[in-house]
């Protein structure tokens, strides 16, 4: 089973008596102020739960799987989140 935005609103809503509609803002709003942590190179930490980061990736070089060529991979840059213990205590 899946949590999607909806259903994560929804069981927000109810356990906090706030409503949907202003849930779903505060989520906006806090996806908003992680985006723009993180194209700032920003790390966003929420102690005990999560982690969030701007990575950088060396150009290497890789391979085609349907021919085997070589081909030039360009450095880029990507996202780790890494969870916290309180969160990794609860996947036990």
């Amino acid at each position: 089973m899946s949590l999607n935005k909806t259903d994560l609103v929804t069981k927000i809503a109810a356990s906090t008596g706030e409503s949907q509609a202003a849930v779903g803002r505060v989520l906006d709003g806090f996806f908003a102020a992680l985006e723009g942590a993180v194209k700032a190179g920003e790390k966003v930490t929420i102690p005990g739960w999560l982690a969030v980061e701007k990575t950088h990736r060396a150009a290497r070089t890789g391979r085609n799987p349907q021919t085997g060529a070589e081909i030039k991979i360009p450095a880029g840059y990507g996202v780790k989140v890494s969870a916290g213990s309180k969160l990794k205590a609860a996947a036990k």
